[in-house]
């Protein structure tokens, strides 16, 4: 037993997960993890089990990007690799994520028998997980297993990306020595030289241009800048758009938000008021093909300054150490406010007033179609909301709702993994119980992961649930039509009575949405609401991603 200078490395490895912000540990049971969860349950955080190990990945995302850190737990080989692609998706976007992994005893590690869930060589696992993580570790030393679990876990905040944790179970219980207070890292210096540089060769270009604009993206919400960001705005009067990644940066509701830009894609004054702009200034930008419209972001590299976390590019010259944060404060500190009058600024919230003040007038027994039904969701979703959009028919109309105050927007919007967003609603509502979550996610992708709705329900969670059933794959049929589109037509609003609680609602009609969302703003818990469209009935920003992909994939009709 620990002495009363010790505690046991899961108590050391607990304490450091409540202190850097998690309060709730996602996770599935498995042998070599039990001991762990044993102690975690009797831990401040609290467990949520999932119904698969996939899930509990999305759900430490979702957790993750409200929460600014997300951890779950499963057992080791069977388990870890059932969860790797929801890791893999948390590093593609730039989502802090601790995974925990319960291993065998540290002497199997070294004589390798033939356990259960191993593949014989016990070390493929981390390194299948080290491709896809900031930092990992194997905690076979109490001794060294401390400064092992803080290294590992500053690195999840300072890089903003996954980390590894393997445990194994004769660990769990072995005394170490008790945690001081943990060292929260600080963003590296700048190279004063280089960030002075760039300062000066991007106050150039923005004092001289008439027209600046400002492109907001993820990093930005990432890396927690949205204050330095406002300031910016602040001081200097520009007019600024998102692309989806950056989405609900800052409240959409802002005078100098103009909208989403995403190349040709985009509302035609967002498209041309940035594609003509003298400066355009990039903010944290991940360039993907769907960030960019497919990769149609007519930007001219000679009237562009992009800033990443690390790293300035003006025109041809790139800056080197040079921190975003740093950069923007610098911008801050030298330019001057321009009126509003001299930027040609058509603020989202004005261009949408008329859509989103006058009532939807539903027509009671028309067929819901997917633009009569994102229009009126522009009028149903609340201020401080929290939005998940799944890939697909959901995603690319949701991103072009204006969002009201408050409202944070999830989307996986780089990765793209279909069935993400069930799992990242369950993590969201926990995050942050007192918001309401609204999802939207079409038939195809709930049926990868449709188990976790039952975790909801088990958890006294109320999101919205809207399921937009347009029968099959939509965002596959735009690209390539073919039968293995097909799926299965399931009564999704039936599966509230399967899985135990909530409400199941079937809409076909503009007057049956109507009923349906004063049901759902009325009663307590879960709300699942399924919406009956066409096949192929989707955006057209949707159709163009489909059109990109076909070619890209040299794909015939």
């Amino acid at each position: 037993m620990a002495s009363s200078s010790q505690i046991t490395v899961a108590e050391y490895l607990l304490f450091r997960l409540k202190e850097i912000g998690v309060d709730h540990l996602f996770g599935v049971p498995g042998d070599f993890v039990l001991g762990f969860l044993n102690q975690v349950l009797k831990s401040d955080l609290e467990y949520v089990g999932t119904c698969n190990e996939l899930n509990a990945a999305y759900a430490a995302d979702g957790y993750a990007r409200i929460r600014g850190i997300g951890a779950f737990s499963t057992t080791y080989g069977v388990g870890e690799l059932s969860a790797i692609n929801g890791v893999a998706g948390a590093f593609a976007e730039r989502v802090p994520v601790v995974v925990i992994t319960g291993s065998p005893a540290t002497i199997n590690f070294r004589t390798r028998p033939l356990l259960h869930h191993t593949l014989g060589d016990y070390q493929i696992p981390l390194r299948m997980y080290e491709k896809i993580t900031a930092a990992s570790t194997e905690l076979v030393s109490a001794e060294t297993a401390p400064s092992e679990i803080d290294r590992v876990l500053s690195q999840c905040l300072s890089h903003q990306r996954p980390v590894y944790i393997s445990l194994p179970s004769d660990m769990v219980m072995k005394p170490c020595r008790r945690p001081e207070a943990f060292l929260f890292p600080t963003p590296a210096p700048s190279d004063s030289e280089a960030l002075s540089e760039a300062i000066k060769e991007a106050l150039v270009m923005l004092d001289q241009a008439v027209k600046p604009v400002v492109i907001a993206d993820v990093e930005l919400i990432r890396f927690k800048l949205q204050t330095e960001f406002a300031e910016f705005l602040e001081k200097t009067g520009f007019p600024y758009a998102t692309m989806m990644l950056g989405k609900t940066v800052l409240t959409e509701q802002h005078p100098q938000f103009i909208g989403l830009f995403e190349g040709a894609r985009s509302r035609d004054y967002v498209r041309k008021r940035v594609e003509t702009a003298d400066c355009v200034l990039q903010l944290g930008p991940l360039l993907s093909d769907f960030n960019t419209g497919g990769f149609t972001a007519n930007l001219d590299g000679a009237r562009t300054i992009s800033a990443n976390i690390r790293s300035v590019k003006i025109k041809h010259h790139h800056y080197e150490k040079v921190g975003l944060r740093d950069f923007i404060l610098g911008l801050t500190e030298k330019l001057t406010r321009r009126e509003s009058a001299t930027l040609e600024i058509q603020c989202a919230a004005d261009a949408c007033v008329h859509r989103h003040t006058e009532p939807f007038q539903a027509e009671t027994g028309k067929p819901l179609t997917v633009k009569r039904f994102f229009d009126r969701m522009s009028h149903f979703v609340e201020k401080d909301s929290v939005v998940i959009a799944e890939t697909g028919v959901s995603l690319f109309s949701a991103a072009e709702m204006l969002m009201p105050e408050g409202v944070t927007f999830i989307g996986q919007t780089f990765y793209g993994s279909i069935g993400y967003s069930v799992g990242a609603t369950l993590g969201a509502a926990m995050a942050a119980p007192h918001r309401r979550a609204v999802l939207f996610v079409g038939d195809g992708s709930f049926q990868v992961t449709c188990q976790d709705l039952s975790t909801m329900i088990r958890n006294h969670l109320n999101p919205i649930i809207f399921l937009v059933n347009n029968d099959g794959y939509t965002i596959e049929r735009v690209i390539c039509d073919r039968s293995y589109n097909d799926i299965q037509p399931w009564r999704y609003h039936k599966l509230v009575e399967v899985f135990g609680g909530g409400f199941g609602l079937d809409v076909h009609t503009e007057g049956e949405l109507e009923v349906a969302l004063s049901t759902a703003i009325t009663v307590e818990g879960l709300v699942f609401i399924e919406i009956h469209t066409g096949r192929l009935d989707c955006p057209e920003s949707l159709r163009s991603a489909g059109r990109s992909m076909a070619k890209t994939n040299q794909l015939d009709e």
